[in-house]
């Protein structure tokens, strides 16, 4: 999809019209003294998805029986404690 390259000036002044024109599929290239610096673009669709508490995306839930057990020795020196 091409960009239309609009000027800085242009872009403040008319910001309210170019996210409308964005929205609807455009794309825009804002440039400060002809040297292109950001891209206005739509953001992409959020996901519709409910998400049931305490199930990671496939909806499979797990805690082990020693999830909150003590850290072995070993392991609380590698972190220094």
């Amino acid at each position: 999809m091409a960009s239309t390259q609009v000027n800085l000036y242009e872009a403040k002044t008319q910001l309210s019209s170019l996210v409308e024109r964005v929205a609807k599929g455009e794309e825009f290239v804002i440039a400060k003294a002809g040297k292109p610096m950001a891209k206005l673009v739509a953001l992409a669709p959020e996901s519709n998805l409910a998400r049931k508490p305490g199930q990671n995306l496939l909806g499979i839930t797990y805690i082990a029986e020693d999830f909150d057990a003590p850290l072995p020795e070993d392991v609380l020196q590698d972190f220094g404690l």
